[in-house]
């Protein structure tokens, strides 16, 4: 029996190696790559991220990649962003002042000024809707992030989660074949594994 493929896009701004073996013990066939068509062939593809946005969109760009995600969504193949992989699905951020992909609508803003930042360390996120990707996490869970900007959403997602410092903003969504955290499921202990381990399953 073939183990389910997932890529990991690397674009030089993702701690890729943790994410990858996330995904291991997920038990996916994990390949790190920026090849199109690795990526295109795979059975679930994930953009992990750390750093600004601006700069990670010029990186794919360079890198000829954006057209490629827009293919894997648009083919139906299921899409996990992580952390600024998540921020990068949306439509334009304050950061650069940059459009993004576009996947889904919403902005990404920054923190005000008053709050400390970046947003560092544990929170609760705060559940709506229902989508397998968050199978057996429970309401108030807490998971750990480390960002300065956030996603203001604009559409609808099937289910999304929710934290608030300072602002309440979306901490994680689901919609169709496209999920994505704004924390860091990697850092975030046993719940971290079992949304890695969910996205896996939904990928199989």
């Amino acid at each position: 029996m073939n183990s389910t493929k997932i890529a990991v896009i690397d674009y030089g701004a993702g701690n890729l190696r943790s994410v990858a073996k996330a995904l291991e013990w997920a038990g996916a066939d994990v390949l790190i790559t920026r090849d199109p068509l690795e990526i295109v062939q795979s059975d679930g593809v994930v953009l992990p991220g750390q750093g600004a946005c601006d700069m990670a969109m010029q990186s794919l760009k360079d890198l000829k990649l954006i057209h490629v995600i827009k293919d894997v969504v648009d083919r139906n193949i299921p899409f996990l962003g992580v952390c600024l992989g998540l921020q990068l699905l949306f439509d334009w951020t304050e950061e650069g002042n940059t459009n993004c992909l576009g996947l889904f609508p919403g902005k990404v803003r920054k923190f005000p000024a008053h709050d400390k930042i970046p947003h560092m360390g544990w929170n609760t996120i705060y559940k709506q809707g229902s989508h397998s990707f968050f199978d057996g996490i429970v309401d108030q869970s807490y998971f750990y992030f480390v960002h300065s900007y956030y996603v203001d959403l604009e559409g609808k997602p099937d289910a999304g989660c929710y934290t608030n410092y300072g602002v309440e903003f979306c901490s994680a969504f689901a919609f169709k074949n496209i999920m994505g955290t704004q924390f860091h499921p990697e850092k975030s202990g046993v719940l971290g594994l079992q949304l890695y381990n969910n996205f896996v399953n939904f990928v199989s």
